[in-house]
C-alpha cells in the first residue's frame, strides 16, 4: 500500500516536472519569436526615419534665370522667400529682355527662362508657365495735364498719327514716344494689345524698363509704357479708357493692356530636383503675398 502511494507521488512529480520543462520551452521559444519579430521592426522603424528624413532634407544647388527685365522685382521677391526656406540654394538672374530669356531655355544655357509675354508659336520645344499677370502702365512726366487716353489714342500716338498733346486735350508740345528694343517682352506685349505691331514710330528705344521711366521722368513731352511692378512716384500713370491698372482691374480683366509673367523650360531636359521646387513654390498659395509686394498680380 505505501509502495503504491510512493510510485503515485513520483508519477505525479515527474509530470509536473515535464510540465515545467514544456512551459519552460514555450515561453523561451515565444520570447525568442517575439524578439526575432522586434528586430525586423526596429529596422523598419529605422529605414522608415531614413526616408523621410531625406524627403524633407534642405535643398541645395544652383538655379539659374535670366531674361525679362520687368519681372525683375517679381524674381528677386520668390528668391528670397524660397531661399529663406532652402538657405543652401543660390539663384542667379540676367535681366536680357524676353527674347533671350526664351532663348536661354531652349538652349539649355538658363534653367529657367524670364518672359513678359506668352510664347509664340514659332517658339518650340519649350513650355511657359504663367506664374503671375502684369498690367502694362502707360506714363507720362508728372507735369502732364493728361490723365486719360483710349486704346486708339495709344495707336495713334505710336504711329506718328498724333504728334501733339494739344490734340489730346493737353499742353501745347510734341510727343515724345519713348519705348522699349526688339525683342522686349513689354514691347511685345504693348504693340500686340495696342494693335500696332511693326507700325511704331518711336523717339527712343531703350533696353531696359528703368531707362525707360527715368527717361520719362526727365522729359515733360515724354510718353511710355512700362511694367506695372516697375512703375513709381517718379512719373504718372494715365488711365486706359477709364481704368487705372492695379491688381483688381488687371485681374478682373477691365484693365486691357496686361500681359502674362512667365518661367520658360525647355522640354527635353528634366528640371533638377531644386529648380523643380523653385518652379513648384512661384505657383504655390505662398507666393501670392510675395508677387502682391513685388507689384504684379497673382494668379485668381
Amino acid at each position: 500500500m505505501k509502495k503504491r502511494i510512493v510510485l503515485k507521488v513520483l508519477a505525479a512529480a515527474l509530470a509536473a516536472s515535464m510540465c515545467l520543462v514544456g512551459c519552460t520551452s514555450t515561453e523561451s521559444s515565444s520570447s525568442e519569436s517575439q524578439s526575432s519579430a522586434a528586430a525586423p521592426g526596429t529596422v523598419s522603424s529605422e529605414t522608415g526615419s531614413s526616408q523621410e528624413g531625406s524627403e524633407t532634407a534642405a535643398l541645395s544647388g544652383n538655379i539659374s534665370t535670366g531674361g525679362s527685365t520687368s519681372m525683375e522685382q517679381v524674381i528677386s521677391a520668390l528668391q528670397e522667400g524660397f531661399i529663406e526656406l532652402h538657405p543652401d540654394v543660390t539663384i542667379t538672374y540676367d535681366p536680357t529682355g524676353s527674347g533671350a530669356g526664351i532663348t536661354g531655355a531652349m538652349e539649355g544655357s538658363l534653367d529657367i527662362g524670364l518672359s513678359s509675354r506668352a510664347l509664340k508659336e514659332d517658339e518650340t520645344g519649350v513650355t511657359g508657365t504663367t506664374i503671375a499677370l502684369d498690367g502694362i502702365s502707360i506714363i507720362v512726366n508728372n507735369e502732364n495735364t493728361v490723365t486719360n487716353l483710349t486704346i486708339d489714342d495709344l495707336a495713334k500716338i505710336a504711329k506718328g498719327e498724333i504728334t501733339n498733346w494739344s490734340e489730346l486735350g493737353g499742353p501745347d508740345g510734341e510727343i515724345v514716344f519713348i519705348g522699349r528694343e526688339a525683342g522686349s517682352g513689354t514691347r511685345d506685349g504693348f504693340e500686340s494689345i495696342v494693335g500696332v505691331e511693326d507700325e511704331c514710330v518711336y523717339s527712343e528705344e531703350l533696353t531696359a524698363t528703368g531707362a525707360v521711366i527715368a527717361k520719362i521722368q526727365s522729359n515733360p513731352n515724354a510718353i511710355g509704357y512700362a511694367s506695372l511692378s516697375a512703375v513709381d512716384d517718379s512719373v504718372k500713370t494715365v488711365s486706359i479708357e477709364g481704368v487705372l491698372p492695379s491688381e483688381e482691374t488687371v485681374q478682373d480683366g477691365t484693365y486691357q493692356i496686361q500681359r502674362p509673367f512667365v518661367f520658360v523650360t525647355n522640354d527635353s531636359t528634366e528640371l533638377s530636383e531644386t529648380a523643380k521646387a523653385f518652379m513648384d513654390f512661384a505657383q504655390s498659395e505662398d507666393a501670392d503675398s510675395l508677387i502682391v509686394a513685388a507689384g504684379a498680380v497673382p494668379l485668381a
